[in-house]
């Protein structure tokens, strides 16, 4: 493919996870069950009715995966602690086994010379806590931040990098929206108190994570340009709304300290008084990108245009997403848009100027069906190119004055792809979820050769990790 992006010296490179999609063992230590374990037992939910017992067996196996990660030469591992692995309840004393797991998958990645970057909530909050009202109740919020107090107790000495919350917009909109993640509620615009009491958890436990000393505090958003189907007022409209609900509503309170214009008037509680722990300050910022998103009116798209995943769209809701025409897809279906990402870089930037800190991409990847040839292999040529032609498009930002230190890639491994099972494969290792067999696939190798050819290039001295670890407060 010819010569490889050319980031910056002290450019931080990763991979990411989640407890849910690769841990499995979700009975054994003491784990508590989860949302995503109730909502995988409920018929009809996920593809093919699978989940995630076994998953990638990590749990029983993150040695040869740490093994995996030491071979590809990265600087960081983002991860997901599992929220009931550590208290099976949501509440009250710490798991010792849970935290024991975490304890030594640390030392085990420092030890291998990776950095721990820590995710404390993706998604899977413990069924108890559901069942006392979930993130409809105000209390879900003040019991995250004792959570990330119980983790930092244990393992703040050793972590890098942190972020209370991964992707709030998408456990709004999907599990409690439209119904089609955990935990499937179908809510419509009235999950809006939702995202408020994530946001207020994500500022709460920001603050508890500063109380024990922690720095590198940030969040993993989910962001995506937002273009419209046409050029009607009415197409122009239904794209601002959406830009609204799914990039500002998210970003605008962390950032600013306010809600975007009619948005603080459908949250619950003392809002003014809530922003003001919403936007505790935080060192970096995380951008997960995919794909951009072409949104019009209701009832005008073309019959093979998707809804949300699958998802019906509420009834009464005035945009309505569509397929990009034209555009190259992953086996996923979705768009393939390496512009789109310095386009969000650069707007983000824009729209939030000297507000903004550092940012990291948490999260990028593609999805193929991919398949282990008779030799053994794994041929993954497209998603060499996503992943270069996505770095290219990071560099494109920097060139245009965007501070953007990392690109974690998802995923190290396939893994449970929430409701689409494990047909989706997103990781640069093939996993056989029959035998549990890893086979590094060409991306893999891509990957390597491009981190020993970074190695080679730093200034001798120069730790990526050091140089860019945002370690003072942002604003």
């Amino acid at each position: 493919m010819g010569s490889f992006p050319q980031l910056p010296p002290d450019f931080r490179y990763g991979v990411s996870t989640a407890s849910f999609q690769i841990e499995g063992a979700v009975t054994e230590d003491g784990r508590g069950r989860s949302i995503w374990d109730t909502f995988c037992s409920e018929p009809g939910r996920i593809r093919k009715g699978e989940n995630g017992d076994i998953a990638c067996d990590h749990y029983h196996r993150h040695d040869e995966d740490v093994s995996l990660m030491g071979e590809l030469g990265i600087d960081v591992y983002r991860f997901s602690v599992a929220w009931p692995r550590i208290q099976p309840t949501g509440t009250g004393p710490a798991n010792s086994a849970g935290l024991a797991f975490y304890d030594k998958l640390v030392d085990d990645l420092l030890k291998a010379g990776i950095r721990p970057a820590v995710a404390l909530y993706h998604w899977d909050l413990p069924q108890a806590l559901q069942d006392a009202g979930g993130w409809s109740n105000r209390d879900t919020a003040s019991r995250l931040a004792d959570y990330a107090a119980v983790v930092a107790e244990r393992l703040g000495d050793r972590v890098e990098l942190w972020m209370p919350l991964n992707e709030p917009v998408v456990a709004t909109m999907f599990g409690h929206a439209v119904g089609t993640h955990a935990p499937g509620e179908t809510l419509g615009l009235d999950a809006l108190p939702i995202a408020h009491h994530m946001l207020l958890g994500h500022g709460m436990a920001t603050r508890a994570l500063r109380d024990a000393g922690m720095t590198a505090i940030g969040i993993a958003n989910n962001h995506q340009p937002v273009w419209a189907a046409g050029d009607s007022p009415d197409d122009h409209a239904a794209a601002e709304l959406y830009d609204l609900l799914t990039n500002r509503l998210f970003a605008d309170p962390i950032l600013t300290g306010r809600y975007p214009d009619g948005f603080a008037e459908a949250m619950p509680g003392p809002v003014d008084d809530d922003l003001k722990v919403i936007s505790t300050p935080l060192d970096w910022y995380g951008v997960n990108y995919y794909q951009p998103v072409l949104v019009g009116t209701p009832g005008s798209a073309s019959p093979d245009s998707p809804a949300l995943e699958d998802a019906a769209i509420p009834e009464g809701v005035p945009f309505e997403p569509r397929r990009i025409p034209n555009m190259p897809e992953t086996d996923f279906g979705w768009a393939i848009v390496p512009e789109g990402l310095t386009e969000i870089l650069v707007q983000t930037r824009e729209r939030y100027g000297e507000n903004l800190p550092p940012i990291y991409i948490t999260e990028s990847g593609w999805s193929f069906h991919d398949t282990v040839d008779g030799e053994g292999h794994v041929h993954d040529e497209r998603r060499i190119d996503y992943h270069d032609r996505h770095l290219r498009a990071v560099d494109d930002a920097i060139a245009a004055d965007v501070d953007v230190r990392g690109y974690f890639a998802w995923s190290l491994l396939d893994n449970f792809e929430w409701a689409a099972g494990y047909d989706e494969r997103f990781g640069l290792v093939h996993v056989d979820f029959d035998t549990q067999l890893r086979t590094r696939k060409d991306s893999f190798y891509w990957f390597q050769r491009l981190l020993a050819e970074r190695r080679a290039q730093r200034p001798e001295g120069l730790s990526a990790v050091a140089q860019s670890s945002g370690q003072s407060v942002h604003r």
